[in-house]
């Protein structure tokens, strides 16, 4: 079942994307792996990028579609939760991969592919039918 809207589901880009840059930092987690942290700080700019530029109502240009989007989050999602186990750290670390990988891969799920009619991009932009 498909609930999130997009206008959430930008919402949740950029907290993920704050996420995956500060937690890495507040944490030290390159205490434990110096890749631990660049991956996820690295992450987390590539969604600010690739959020910034998708066509949905938290894009600020249209040069890639929602459903790109969507696709781009699940690869993303997925390099999250196999990268503890690829470059091998534990810990912490290892949790909050897993815990967001996870967490990305629900909320594409269950993400609505249409756009919200409020805030629809193309709406806003189109001229408003009227019968005279």
């Amino acid at each position: 079942m498909r609930f999130i809207s997009q206008r959430i589901h930008g919402t949740l880009d950029y907290a993920v994307a704050l996420a995956l840059i500060s937690v890495p930092l507040l944490l030290d987690f390159a205490a434990v792996s110096t890749a631990a942290a660049i991956v996820a700080i690295a992450g987390g700019i590539g969604l600010v990028v690739y959020s910034m530029i998708t066509d949905y109502s938290a894009g600020v240009r249209e040069l890639i579609s929602f459903r790109t989007h969507l696709v781009l989050d699940a690869i993303a999602a997925s390099a999250l939760i196999a990268t503890p186990f690829v470059v091998g750290f534990a810990g912490a670390p290892r949790a909050f991969y897993l815990t967001v990988g996870i967490a990305v891969l629900i909320v594409v799920a269950t993400t609505r592919l249409e756009p919200d009619e409020q805030t629809s991009s193309k709406a806003m932009h189109q001229p408003s039918k009227t019968t005279a």
